[in-house]
């Protein structure tokens, strides 16, 4: 009898061994990010071309929006809700995505500086820079139909003077961008986010310049 119970026991640490191996293990999830963005060194702009310092803030962003997680949106179906990707994350929340997105494109033809870098330009004699202060608002992958979607990031970017007697408003913009996505999945919706941030930065690049 006792052989029997062993002859049974082995099996069933044999059978279990055997389901264990079937187990599927955790899939990660895929990281991504807006891409290396410029691969050779920018060119330095002439000193009489260069615009005045500018001290560009962290960006603002506000519930889902500050995590890591890929969202899209079903305009199709209820688009007052964010639904994130299962097996899809940023690298860096999307604010500082975002943030270092704008600096490499803001950065052509100014010097940004960071939150703090700008009174210590003030106390060696230079003049205190402006802040741009940007708030993302919205930032997912919008489906208008099962096939179809746009990477979609809306933004509000006050521009501020620092006096003696604290911050002036100069100006205020709101940007609104989408850009088509290739694909109907997460990787799609981050070429198309990527595109979409591209093209915000461009149009706080020439708003700056016009504002004087």
């Amino acid at each position: 009898m006792k052989t029997v119970f062993r002859i049974a026991a082995s099996l069933l640490v044999a059978a279990l061994a055997g389901c264990a191996g079937l187990v599927d293990k955790p899939v990660r999830a895929t990281l991504y990010d807006f891409g290396p963005g410029r691969v050779t060194p920018a060119a330095a702009p002439a000193p009489q071309a260069t615009r005045p310092a500018l001290v560009l803030a962290d960006v603002d962003a506000a519930g889902a929006l500050d995590g890591s997680a890929v969202l899209y949106r079903l305009g199709y179906a209820d688009d007052h809700q964010l639904r994130p990707y299962a097996q899809a994350r940023w690298s860096a929340s999307p604010p500082q995505l975002v943030r270092q997105r704008l600096r490499e494109q803001i950065g052509r033809d100014r010097i940004v500086l960071n939150p703090g870098e700008g009174a210590a330009l003030a106390r060696s004699g230079g003049l205190l820079p402006r802040a741009l202060r940007i708030e993302l608002e919205e930032f997912s992958q919008f489906f208008s139909s099962p096939t179809e979607s746009v990477g979609l990031v809306r933004l509000r970017a006050t521009l501020l003077e620092n006096t003696a007697g604290g911050e002036k408003l100069l100006a205020q913009r709101d940007v609104v961008v989408q850009r088509p996505a290739p694909s109907a999945d997460a990787a799609g919706g981050v070429r198309a986010l990527s595109a979409a941030v591209d093209a915000a930065a461009d149009e706080l690049v020439q708003w700056l310049a016009q504002v004087p």
